[in-house]
């Protein structure tokens, strides 16, 4: 795909959410259903279906996908699929590439065995390895659009209003 190629595709797209900003409002589900005897989490992934258990930091065998690390796969795919994307766009010449996304956890606060250590991730790194013979304003340029226009890095930047429900059933 290249650039007129991709504005070709996104055009319809675009003059349709300007003219009816509503219509570029759709809401993204998941679903996971619980294991009757494991500590497992099975979530449909729209192509194969996942089964997310305990780290063995936390107690888990290493048998089922760890919920942090798919956090850190989501944040890769997005980062990637982006940068992809503005590259196509600007017409940045981009051979390949890869992305790196890690995080620090500290497990003492999963576990609760100290209040002080936080729940959930305390830094994420992400990392371009890109094989381009672009010079460097560009190569920052593409990065800086990836960044911006990225929906998981920016939805981990300004965290969403979030709420929690319960639906009983007997």
């Amino acid at each position: 795909m290249n650039a007129e190629d991709l504005r070709t595709l996104q055009a319809p797209l675009k003059e349709a959410y300007k003219t009816t900003p509503g219509s570029a409002l759709v809401t993204l589900s998941s679903r996971g259903d619980l294991d009757a005897d494991d500590v497992v989490c099975r979530v449909e992934t729209g192509r194969t279906l996942v089964a997310a258990g305990l780290h063995p930091a936390t107690g888990g065998t290493g048998a089922f996908a760890c919920s942090g690390n798919m956090l850190l796969d989501a944040l890769a795919a997005c980062a990637g699929v982006t940068l992809k994307a503005v590259a196509t766009a600007i017409g940045f010449e981009l051979k390949s590439g890869s992305i790196t996304v890690e995080g620090d956890l500290d497990f003492r606060g999963t576990l609760g065995v100290a209040k002080d250590a936080p729940v959930g991730f305390a830094a994420i790194r992400i990392g371009f390895s890109l094989d381009t013979t672009e010079p460097p304003e560009r190569i920052d340029q593409l990065i800086r659009l990836t960044e911006r226009y990225c929906v998981v890095f920016q939805t981990l930047a300004h965290p969403p209003i979030l709420s929690l429900k319960s639906d009983h059933h007997e």
